[in-house]
């Protein structure tokens, strides 16, 4: 056998609503920074709603082995759709970068999270080269009633550079990612988020002015993706450093 060689297309396995469920393990937080530093780092047609960044730190027992996760995001809207804009995801393997970004567009990169909750307590830490750039620390104050399935929508320009440089390959694509979850344990948490600086990761350019929520749940969640159009080169041209690590480190401060 020629493992190289040209392979037939497997059938697509559909678990279906009464498929098994992957839970995992999240603690999400929400804070206020100021509106004109979100409509900064926002492509268009996006437009920003309210100045709230969006951090979820998770842990997921997959069958291929586990997986940290991490996300921060900015909340926005294309047209009447709201959602987010993640401006980082950080995932522990390799299969979970390649995955969400030749598929949807996900600007993932490898990095390591980490999620305790332990008496009480709860730490979320999102950590890149060295650098501990998120971390979520506080205390469980009540247990909430899981909420029913909800939905939520992100937003990501899936675009490739050209080998030639100086341009993308073509027009990138806008891709609508629609996310379903269902909570079988929801907790509200009192904490503080403490955001540290790094030149590949400058989360700190988005200062926290007040913490709005910090939940821990666990949770299965459900994603599809679609794109709905095209948008002109020269509107995201200009952002295309948020996910490349040597173009962002050549932006420090003096």
């Amino acid at each position: 056998m020629v493992r190289y060689a040209a392979i037939p297309d497997e059938p697509v396995a559909d678990a279906g609503p009464d498929g098994p469920k992957m839970w995992s393990r999240n603690v999400v937080a929400f804070y206020e920074t100021d509106p004109e530093i979100i409509a900064a780092v926002l492509p268009k047609p996006l437009e920003p709603t309210e100045p709230h960044v969006r951090i979820n730190i998770a842990q997921v027992d997959m069958e291929s082995g586990p997986l940290s996760a991490g996300t921060f995001s900015v909340k926005c809207r294309h047209g009447d759709v709201h959602g987010c804009y993640d401006l980082l995801m950080i995932m522990s393997t390799e299969a979970a970068v390649l995955g969400g970004r030749e598929t949807f567009g996900e600007p993932k990169k490898i990095g390591e999270a980490s999620l305790r909750h332990e008496n009480g307590e709860v730490v979320g830490i999102m950590s890149r080269k060295g650098v501990d750039i998120v971390e979520i620390r506080g205390q469980v104050a009540e247990t909430l009633e899981p909420e029913p399935m909800s939905e939520r929508f992100a937003f990501y320009y899936k675009f490739l550079l050209d080998p030639a440089g100086g341009r993308f390959d073509g027009d990138p694509s806008l891709v609508h990612v629609r996310r379903t979850q269902e909570n079988r344990l929801q907790e509200r948490v009192e904490g503080e988020i403490i955001l540290r600086e790094s030149p590949f990761d400058p989360v700190v350019d988005l200062p926290v002015r007040s913490v709005v929520s910090i939940t821990y749940t666990e949770s299965n969640q459900t994603q599809t993706g679609e794109i709905v159009g095209t948008v002109p080169a020269d509107w995201v041209w200009p952002y295309r450093h948020q996910r490349y690590d040597g173009l962002i480190a050549r932006l420090q401060p003096a």
